[in-house]
């Protein structure tokens, strides 16, 4: 028969849901031997310290009283005098005349403006005027300055002119001055020498010879170089012989006229 005991100890059989039984009964002790152990955990530990801070609350400060609202004066109603209705004719006539004042006032506007436009024209016209005549009198001044400069010029052309013409005509004076001692000093010294000149006999023509005489301020000869010939060697040693003889010659008036050395011409007929 089913559940008998098999021999062996065992059981010929087993009834449903007997391994379903067995694995709860498992699970449950399970879980009471784990609560079991987390509750003895849980009894040794040690207790824990806990810190509390308190705090007095804060103390508000008393509120101030509400300022009472000041209501701002309230208008007074102002009185305006209630206009009267006008009749139509004093109506008309009241614009009639209040037309009239502005075209009054506008023909005042339209004058002054007119007015000042002109005073602005005339101004302006007499400064362009002012400016213009003032361009004319420096135009004028600047032309009396040219001319003034220019006439400055010709009168320093014509001072310069007249002194280099007088310097000219005092050197020319004074060279034909010059000219004329010298000229009379040579003539004194060739009168003195030919008055020492004894003429050959049978001179023909008019022969000319040149001397060369060098002399001292004081007039006497160093020596008489015959420098052109006459062509008649007894005039020229003639001559020669009274050169010599005519020392000391004569000086000349002005002692800056002195000249060392002379070229002296001769002839027998001068």
């Amino acid at each position: 028969m089913r559940g008998e005991r098999r021999a062996g100890g065992g059981y010929a059989g087993r009834r449903p849901g007997a391994k379903l039984a067995l694995f709860l009964a498992i699970l449950v002790h399970a879980a009471f031997v784990a609560v079991l152990i987390w509750s003895i955990r849980w009894q040794s530990r040690p207790p824990q310290v806990i810190s509390a801070e308190l705090y007095a609350p804060p103390v508000r400060p008393p509120r101030p009283d509400p300022i009472p609202a000041i209501e701002p004066p309230k208008p007074q109603p102002r009185f305006e005098p209630k206009a009267e209705p006008v009749p139509l004719p004093e109506r008309r006539d009241a614009e009639l005349a209040f037309k009239a004042k502005q075209e009054e006032d506008r023909r005042q506007r339209e004058r002054i403006e007119n007015e000042k436009r002109e005073r602005e024209r005339k101004a302006a016209e007499d400064k362009r005027l002012a400016e213009a005549k003032k361009a004319d009198e420096k135009k004028a001044a600047e032309a009396k300055e040219r001319q003034d400069r220019q006439m400055d010029e010709m009168r320093a052309q014509a001072e310069r002119e007249a002194r280099d013409s007088a310097v000219r005509a005092k050197a020319k004076a004074d060279a034909d001055a010059k000219n004329a001692a010298q000229t009379d000093w040579i003539r004194r010294i060739q009168a003195k020498i030919r008055g020492n000149v004894i003429l050959p006999p049978e001179l023909p023509g008019n022969p000319e010879a040149i001397f060369e005489v060098v002399q001292l301020p004081t007039g006497e000869i160093l020596e008489a170089q015959l420098r052109k010939s006459s062509g008649v060697k007894a005039y020229d040693e003639a001559v020669q012989r009274a050169i010599l003889k005519s020392s000391p010659l004569p000086r000349p008036d002005r002692p800056e006229q002195f000249q060392r050395a002379l070229m002296l011409k001769f002839r027998p007929v001068d």
